[in-house]
């Protein structure tokens, strides 16, 4: 899968995690850009991107996460 189709992916699910479809999907956004981020909608993100792609992901993986670019990478190494 490449990155423009996983980029396209995460930012349907952006839009319905946190409401809201002016969100910029970059590889530097993090949590603190991101109002409503916080960590019970965090785990509702990873649980819907593991759905969405059909992956898992193991809590130390989720703890480094810190920001989409590295989401997309890890993504990218499971798919």
């Amino acid at each position: 899968m490449e990155k423009t189709q996983i980029y396209a992916r995460l930012r349907k699910i952006f839009e319905d995690v946190f409401d809201d479809s002016s969100i910029a999907i970059t590889p530097e956004l993090s949590a603190k850009e991101v109002d409503g981020w916080d960590s019970l909608t965090h785990i509702r993100l990873i649980l819907t991107v593991e759905r969405s792609f059909k992956i898992k992901f193991s809590p130390a993986e989720v703890g480094k996460l810190e920001n989409v670019g590295q989401l997309v990478a890890l993504i990218e190494s499971r798919a």
